[in-house]
């Protein structure tokens, strides 16, 4: 097959190459300098002779003829560049750097871009002239919003909803579909995820001011990768500038909820050298945030008369510090050849102290009294100098590419690269202390069940009453390891205005994925000082005010002398190993994806373009999990024991048609037919088995598993104002075949013992869903009496269902797609001059279901959300700006809640925060 693909490319260049034709190539830039993307370059009079600029603000026009040529060079917001050119047989002339003025004439009036309209001008440019359907956020964007790092400034896309973390986005949910089923490219290579049971990537790890460009395809290509059936978000890392820029970032902060600053920085530096054939650009950023928040959880039983089983009153204490490091170097080899390398590096710690106070294993007695178990517990870590008598969690990301970018014969685009990537998460001494009062009188407060209470008499503030259950040490490591290549070939067919070309290429990406964790429990050889709480060091930890509610949290082992404890030491404590705690989550993967794909981009006139093509992507996957297994009475059984290894193979052809229609200049149609596939989660495919004979219940992974594949339906209509605006408006429709539920059963017969459990359960395919949506975006900048201001707006409507569920005790309801909001609303108001700027934003996301269980009452929802930002900035002078930033004005909490929207599972509050510093740009 690869002889037979190089034999076709060797015809084609051989074919084309007695042509003596040239080639124009330039580089856009704006007013600063900075690249202008997705600008449509054209020759006057030949209107199939044209193409787009690049990432780097690069274009390159092939099959030029000779002779005396009149450039034309368009950009919404910006003026037209004309330019005229005497082109030799076989040139290759390149233009250089072309600087284009940010203005239109708007009826008899000039209009200057303002820094806002800059921003929003290069966004819609590249939406424009994209292929498919795609939304963009600039880097100029991104700074006027008040969001630290990508996932906060995702959540403006129409769209997207985000799902939070300590007050900040973390996973980033696309077209009502889970993190899961979409994508997250740095330059259009996945970003591996150090989470150890999913493949989504934590977005809050990557900070705002590090990327060029954020591109959201909302409809795939054939040489995109084909896992992403939401979506794929690729951020763009800056490129190298064409001149010297020296900008920054320098401020401090203050969180509402801890009363603790925040420090903030950022230093771009970039130039060329060497007669501009060596580009360098380098970014840093540095954010060191203290943060917290006040929670509370209860999980609810009997949906007739419902009643807590368990109920914890939590306390955070979390320092975030993130850091991050990017880099982009190129070099010109001739006037249309270039080789590059990029790559950015992430590192954030979280050290985190949390307070729990629980209620467990709630009973009810016969006279409608309740019984329990209280607990108090400590989460910290080693005090030394990496945990600080915390839990820290290290994450850390990287991804490296080398590639290139070649013009052959002055025709044909050849590009190829190479990636390494790796992320990972480590947690190392993560230690608990928790002490315990058993059979506990208590009764419930659920005057109110979205803030339900506890009354236990007294009982949980008797701290001499409380016994020591455990001290653990916990030690958990997770790691993913991609390397990936691809390369691809663009092939002109023709040159009239029904331009035909044909791209091919081809992909490898190798991943390997482990995740090694251990667990210790610690006994005290001296059992006098442990005899109940009061002998250890107390800490109150009732915060004044508790933002979720009317709750006293009392007194916890201070986690500084959680931290001190010598638990190595033999003379103080009894060590014992306790696989059944980690061994069934530890496992090794690797995972290899073989793709090829073909497409032929074809014009008919200037109103009608068209992509058709297919990828075929080959899966092998090795796995090896653990199997473990506890007797009778509860306790593990080290005997049964074993080692599980699993494979399998699949692969998928994917067709895709796209089409646009030029109805004029600035009003378009697009459709597309496409089809996408999201691979299983790595831990669903792990072959462990975990039986407890105690509860009688049997878990186990799938190695079989398929990928889940989406046929998908798209239309969009876009209407660009001239004043640098747009009105879009569409409708998507995804039909999921193979979606991986989690099938639960009773009374299930093993076929491997013959054993019969009383519950059993495990990821499989079989289910359908569909999805059908519809997204409208309004961007406008107004003139006349309100000249300066500007709305941002979007909507998006969600509706799914789920059929063949495959839960027994389901099977005759219709249910959502976890995941799906119903209702997404973005908008922002926003007024700037040349010396002044400010906006507020608003983001709403209805309730939606989070996940499923065998009973409706038992299902988790997400708690519908409205957050409020605002931000401002003065410009004192072109170098030198002022800003301010407040997030989550309105105190906005994370809301789980069970089967119906008044029973509360989770209420966490964060607080607002506010932050103050300087901008500044020595380039200008």
């Amino acid at each position: 097959m690869k002889h037979s693909l190089f034999s076709i490319i060797f015809l084609l260049i051989a074919n084309f190459s007695y042509a003596q034709k040239g080639s124009i190539t330039g580089l856009l830039l704006d007013e600063s300098d900075l690249p202008l993307i997705g600008a449509t370059v054209q020759v006057k009079g030949l209107s199939y002779l044209g193409t787009i600029s690049d990432n780097n603000g690069k274009f390159i026009l092939v099959n030029v003829p000779e002779g005396k040529q009149e450039i034309e060079i368009s950009y919404l917001g910006f003026e037209t560049y004309k330019e005229t050119i005497d082109l030799a047989a076989g040139q290759e002339l390149d233009l250089k750097r072309i600087q284009m003025k940010g203005n239109f004439i708007l009826g008899d009036e000039v209009v200057i871009l303002g820094t806002n309209l800059q921003g929003q001008a290069k966004a819609l440019g590249q939406q424009k002239n994209a292929n498919n359907i795609v939304n963009v956020i600039s880097a100029d964007q991104v700074g006027k919003f008040p969001d630290s790092n990508v996932g906060d400034a995702l959540k403006r896309v129409p769209g997207i909803t985000m799902q939070y973390d300590q007050g900040e986005a973390r996973f980033g949910l696309i077209r009502g579909t889970s993190p899961d089923l979409s994508a997250i490219t740095i330059n259009g290579e996945r970003v591996p995820s150090a989470e150890g049971e999913t493949r989504a990537v934590q977005l809050d790890l990557i900070p705002a001011d590090m990327i060029q460009s954020i591109e959201v395809s909302k409809t795939l290509t054939p040489d995109m990768d084909a896992d992403a059936i939401g979506g794929s978000a690729n951020l763009v890392l800056r490129s190298a500038p064409s001149n010297l820029r020296v900008s920054g970032t320098l401020g401090t902060g203050y969180n509402f909820l801890t009363e603790k600053p925040m420090l903030n920085g950022a230093i771009v530096l970039g130039n060329r050298f060497f007669d501009d054939k060596l580009g360098v650009i380098v970014s840093s950023s540095y954010f060191d945030h203290q943060l917290g928040s006040h929670n509370i959880e209860a999980e609810w039983d009997d949906a007739d008369n419902p009643y807590m089983t368990d109920f914890q009153v939590r306390t955070y204490d979390v320092h975030r510090i993130r850091r991050s490091l990017s880099t982009t170097l190129d070099y010109t080899l001739g006037t249309n050849s270039k080789i590059y390398v990029s790559g950015i590096y992430n590192h954030r710690d979280d050290r985190e102290n949390r307070y729990r106070l629980r209620y467990k294993d709630i009973e009810m007695n016969d006279d409608g009294s309740y019984t329990a178990e209280i607990r108090r517990q400590t989460k910290g870590g080693l005090d030394d100098n990496n945990n600080k008598n915390t839990r820290l969690e290290d994450q850390r990301t990287y991804n490296v590419t080398l590639g290139g970018e070649h013009l052959l014969a002055n025709r044909f685009k050849l590009d190829w690269s190479g990636t390494l990537a790796k992320a990972s998460e480590e947690r190392p001494h993560e230690r608990y202390i928790s002490w315990r009062q058993k059979d506990v009188g208590l009764s419930q407060d659920l005057t109110s069940t979205r803030q339900p209470n506890i009354n236990d008499n007294g009982a949980g503030m008797q701290y001499g009453d409380f016994d020591l259950k455990e001290i653990t040490q916990e030690q958990q490591y997770t790691e993913e390891l991609d390397k990936n290549a691809k390369i691809n070939l663009e092939i002109p067919l023709n040159n009239t205005k029904n331009k035909s070309i044909i791209k091919i290429g081809g992909r490898y990406r190798g991943k390997e994925k482990s995740r090694n964790n251990g667990y210790m429990e610690y006994a005290p050889l001296d059992e006098a000082p442990f005899g109940n709480m009061t002998l250890q060091p107390m800490k109150d930890q009732t915060r004044d005010p508790f933002l979720a509610g009317n709750y006293t949290s009392g007194n916890f082992t201070d986690a500084t002398a959680l931290g001190q404890y010598d638990l190595t030491n033999t003379s103080l404590f009894e060590a014992t190993d306790l696989p059944e705690e980690y061994l069934g989550g530890n496992y090794n993967a690797k995972e290899q994806i073989s793709a090829g794909y073909a497409m032929l981009k074809q014009s008919v006139g200037t109103k009608w373009f068209f992509i058709v093509g297919a990828r075929i992507e080959n899966t092998q996957v090795d796995y090896t999990g653990y199997q473990i297994e506890f007797n009778e009475e509860g306790d593990f059984d080290p005997s049964a024991t074993k080692t599980i290894e699993g494979t399998n193979s699949y692969t998928n052809f994917l067709p895709n048609v796209q089409a646009r229609y030029n109805i004029n200049e600035n009003t378009i149609l697009r459709a597309a037919w496409t089809n996408t596939l999201a691979r299983p989660r790595y831990y669903d495919l792990v072959p462990y088995r975990s039986i407890s004979r105690e509860d009688n219940e049997l878990s186990e992974g799938n190695p079989n598993l398929k990928p889940t594949t989406s046929m998908n339906f798209d239309f969009m209509a876009e209407h660009y104002f001239e004043n640098v605006g747009i009105l879009s408006g569409g409708v998507f429709q995804k039909t999921l075949n193979d979606f991986i539920y989690d099938y639960q059963a009773r009374n299930y017969q093993d076929p491997a013992s013959g054993n019969v459990y009383d519950r059993y359960s495990q990821p499989r395919n079989g289910a359908k869903a569909s999805l059908l949506g519809t997204e409208v975006a309004f961007q406008y900048p107004f003139t006349g009496a309100l000249k300066g201001f500007a709305l941002y707006t979007n909507y998006t409507y969600t509706h799914s269902e789920i059929q063949d569920l495959g839960i027994e005790e389901r099977e005759d309801e219709t249910l959502a797609l976890p995941g799906t909001a119903p209702h997404t609303v973005n908008g922002s108001l926003s007024f700037d001059s040349q010396k002044f700027s400010f906006r507020i934003s608003l983001n709403y996301t209805a309730a939606y279901l989070d996940e499923l269980s065998d009973e409706a009452f038992k299902d988790r929802y997400y708690d519908q959300q409205l957050f409020l930002d605002a931000n401002a900035s003065y410009a004192f002078n072109e170098k030198l700006r002022l800003y301010v930033e407040g997030n989550n004005l309105l105190n906005t909490p994370l809301r789980y809640y069970q089967g119906f929207e008044e029973y509360t599972m989770q209420s966490e509050y964060y607080n607002a925060r506010v932050q103050l510093g300087l901008k500044f740009d020595l380039s200008k």
